[in-house]
């Protein structure tokens, strides 16, 4: 028998969840325009987005074409380019407007390396697993998911699952040593499969990378909590 209180209690965690999902659906609808992602910051970056005031960059913010950004001396951003995959290193001072492949210099040069293929589109998928941490920790979304592992996925997922962990560990061991970006790469295909305990150990070389990053303590605190 479902009484008024059981009912309204399960209508406050379907309102939750649903908000939850709403929320992630307009940050999605609006990536449509992104070109690219802040994969990698140091000291003072700004950008400007058409007219408006000029903002101060973040880590891993989504980048659009047409953005105009403006690296101080001493500061360093990397970009990385959704469409071909294509990376630059701007190192102050430098200014330059992002495009849909790759930045229109206005001072400085950007040192150009390139992602492994078919990481591009899933670092696309970056802002929105962070929404999820930072919404689903904030909003107090704990329904739990299912326990899944290798074994319960279908061959062919096992198979992209495992291809992305090559990926991954290739990519690893050439990045630098506080270079998260090949485990936010990873990160994104076990989310899409709720790979939890991989998760868990992935996040753990990225606290062990960068100690002190708040993006990665909320990824922590999201995995933690998916607890079965």
């Amino acid at each position: 028998m479902v009484t008024a209180k059981m009912y309204q209690t399960g209508m406050r965690a379907a309102g939750k969840i649903a908000a939850f999902g709403c929320a992630l659906g307009l940050s999605m609808a609006a990536w449509a325009g992104d070109v690219g992602l802040v994969n990698q910051l140091s000291g003072d970056v700004s950008y400007q987005a058409g007219g408006a005031n000029p903002s101060k960059a973040t880590a891993f913010m989504k980048i659009r074409d047409g953005d105009k950004l403006t690296v101080a001396d001493g500061a360093s951003v990397r970009i990385v380019y959704f469409d071909g995959g294509r990376q630059e290193t701007w190192k102050g001072p430098a200014s330059f407007k992002a495009g849909a492949k790759q930045g229109e210099a206005a001072s400085g040069k950007a040192e150009v390396s390139q992602v492994p293929g078919g990481a591009a589109p899933k670092l696309a998928q970056t802002s929105e697993v962070l929404q999820i941490a930072k919404l689903g920790r904030a909003g107090g979304v704990t329904v739990r998911g299912v326990k899944k592992d290798m074994t319960t996925l279908p061959p062919a997922q096992q198979a992209e699952v495992a291809q992305a962990k090559k990926t991954y560990e290739s990519w690893k061991a050439t990045a630098g040593a506080d270079d998260i970006t090949p485990e936010m790469y990873y990160y994104t295909v076990l989310q899409d499969y709720m790979l939890y305990e991989e998760m868990r150990n992935v996040v753990r070389t990225m606290q062990e990378k960068q100690p002190q990053s708040q993006v990665v303590a909320e990824l922590a605190a999201w995995v933690a909590s998916r607890q079965n």
